[in-house]
């Protein structure tokens, strides 16, 4: 059977253990996987969903002299004030082909997501 000063020591070395690894994978979430940390880059294109009630604007981000370019794709709100929100991003592209299937489904490069719920991460998909 176990003590009560066994269980207590268990507890006060188990306790922080997850507690660090808990705080480890958040910092490493946030600065690697995070879609709101993502560069800004140059303005490509922009196009407004048949009812207006979406932009999409699309920009090109170079990353420098040891990676390519990527393509990161912003949801404007124009009906609604919420913040912006970047729903494609995607590895080895320099351009932005978007059309609008409806008023709530777009493609980006060949990728269709339903706005504002879906999101396309190269890292991730």
């Amino acid at each position: 059977m176990i003590t009560r000063k066994t269980k207590k020591t268990i507890i006060v070395i188990t306790f922080p253990i997850l507690l660090v690894g808990g705080l480890l994978s958040f910092v490493v979430y946030w600065a690697f996987f995070d879609m709101n940390r993502l560069p800004t880059g140059e303005f490509l294109t922009e196009e407004s969903s048949p009812d207006g009630k979406y932009t999409l604007k699309a920009y090109i981000s170079d990353g420098g002299a040891t990676t390519n370019y990527a393509i990161r794709g912003e949801l404007v709100f124009n009906e609604e004030k919420k913040k912006k929100k970047n729903i494609y991003w995607n590895y080895r592209e320099e351009s932005a082909d978007i059309s609008w299937l409806d008023n709530a489904t777009v493609v980006i490069n060949g990728h269709e997501l339903d706005v504002p719920r879906d999101k396309y991460d190269y890292r991730h998909n």
